[in-house]
């Protein structure tokens, strides 16, 4: 009987045609195209391509910011930036400083600060940028131990990103305050270059979502659960989502609603001796923790919990390397991470504190 040899090649000629439909993805939008730019754009900042602290000079008249006490106001003051750009040659970069906070703004000496930049000096500098400004956590007294709550802070923001990518990207800085009126150093302290809400929201694929009382049910759940996971893990209540107080809201197009924590000084973790839980919280210490999250299931919150087991080699060599930190400090931040981790390894632990304490609802 002669053989069909041709069965066999029209067989592998619609086998090869399959596999190139498969493998070829559909033409890209315009809109996706646009998404994909805007994303791209915002993940490739200098200013966070690295997590070695800047080195920076800002000079103003600091004398009159600080007056600046009333959370209502919007005046700005000129002062400048001097850093350095990519070929090491020195730049003064012109900004306009705003105080800003709440708690901070009436309970700190020094005032935290929103840092609007001249565009055209930051080109191939750190601060290069298509946003206006940045908010800086500053220290919030002379003393060098409130030096240590910014770092604190810092790691807290270290430690939310190696989580998950939505939350802010932080700098930390080593900062020469000068006063313009005197042309002499005030102090140098560490503080924190926060990324900004748009680039946040474009990282993620979507806009800055100024909506007021969204429910945990309008939330992209696993990151809901993420995020109030991460701010059991560092004793931090000083949150609403209903609120945005301290939480900002990214939607995205596909109808995905992503929650961004920030601001932890009022957490365990940093412990400002300013700070104190909500008195109907019913809490006695600053450490101790609450969970504030939506109810989930015990299997479904034990998926949510292997995210942060999986993370806690990365979690703990970050509180390992934030430079100056004390030894005093770094023992304690680490023997109150290593407490968390103990807790999620302990199931009647995670009944008692994760699931039965969860809100319905929203927060």
């Amino acid at each position: 009987m002669t053989r069909n040899w041709r069965l066999p090649v029209i067989l592998a000629m619609f086998a090869s045609c399959f596999t190139l439909a498969q493998e070829t993805p559909p033409p890209e939008t315009p809109a996706a195209a646009a998404l994909r730019v805007r994303r791209a754009d915002a993940e490739k900042r200098a200013l966070f391509q690295s997590n070695e602290p800047l080195v920076l000079t800002l000079e103003s008249d600091f004398g009159l910011v600080t007056k600046d006490r009333d959370p209502e106001s919007t005046k700005q003051y000129p002062g400048v930036l001097k850093t350095t750009d990519a070929s090491g040659r020195a730049v003064d970069i012109p900004v306009q400083l705003a105080a800003r906070g709440n708690l901070r703004r009436n309970r700190c000496d020094f005032l935290p600060l929103r840092v609007t930049f001249s565009k055209p000096e930051t080109k191939g500098t750190p601060f290069e940028m298509r946003g206006a400004g940045l908010k800086l956590v500053t220290h919030c007294s002379g003393g060098r131990d409130y030096e240590q709550y910014i770092l604190r802070e810092y790691l807290a923001y270290r430690i939310n990103h190696i989580i998950t990518p939505n939350s802010f990207r932080a700098r930390l800085a080593r900062i020469t305050y000068v006063d313009s009126t005197k042309g002499k150093p005030i102090t140098t302290r560490y503080a924190i270059f926060l990324e900004d809400d748009d680039d946040v929201a474009r990282r993620l694929g979507g806009k800055v979502d100024d909506r007021k009382n969204v429910m945990f049910s309008q939330l992209h759940p696993v990151a809901l659960a993420h995020m109030t996971i991460f701010e059991f893990m560092i004793a931090n209540t000083d949150y609403s989502i209903m609120a945005q107080h301290n939480v900002r809201l990214v939607g995205t197009d596909v109808g995905l609603t992503y929650p961004i924590p920030y601001d932890f000084d009022i957490s365990g973790l940093v412990s400002a001796p300013y700070g104190a839980h909500d008195p109907r919280l019913r809490l006695k210490a600053l450490t101790d923790r609450l969970y504030r999250g939506p109810c989930i299931t015990p299997e479904r919150m034990a998926v949510m919990l292997n995210t942060f087991r999986i993370k806690k080699p990365e979690v703990l060599d970050a509180a390992a390397t934030v430079p100056d930190m004390t030894e005093a400090t770094r023992y304690e931040v680490k023997r109150f991470l290593n407490e968390f981790f103990a807790l999620i390894d302990r199931p009647g632990a995670v009944k008692l504190h994760l699931v039965q304490t969860c809100l319905k609802g929203g927060n």
